[in-house]
């Protein structure tokens, strides 16, 4: 089992920063997989960014450029720096690790961009 936290979510203007941590307890193995999703109300979860234990990273379109997944192997923890915010970014972020077939969850964070 892996307990999964997210921190660093808030309230930022647009054009403004965030970054989003999620610290992972428990025992973590080489194919497993974290990531970034988020969903907002009426919405399905979507994919923001995943990192695989090796480093490789895929975003969605919407963040390219202006979001990075970054941490996970150093020390358990995973980062989402969020910078050139938009008011569409709103949405609860989860942070989310995937493996053999299971997936594991935050509670989420909100994170709400105004205009």
């Amino acid at each position: 089992q892996v307990h999964l936290v997210e921190s660093g979510g808030g309230l930022v203007q647009a054009g403004g920063s965030l970054r989003l941590s999620c610290a992972a307890f428990g025992s973590i193995f080489s194919g497993d997989v974290m990531g970034w999703y988020r969903q907002t109300p009426g919405k399905q979860r979507e994919l923001v960014a995943r990192i695989t234990s090796g480093g490789s990273t895929n975003y969605a379109d919407s963040v390219k450029g202006r979001f990075t997944i970054s941490g996970y192997n150093a020390k358990n923890t995973m980062y989402l720096q969020m910078n050139s915010l938009k008011p569409e970014d709103t949405a609860v972020y989860y942070c989310n690790m995937y493996r053999a077939g299971m997936n594991f969850w935050g509670k989420g964070t909100l994170v709400t961009v105004s205009s």
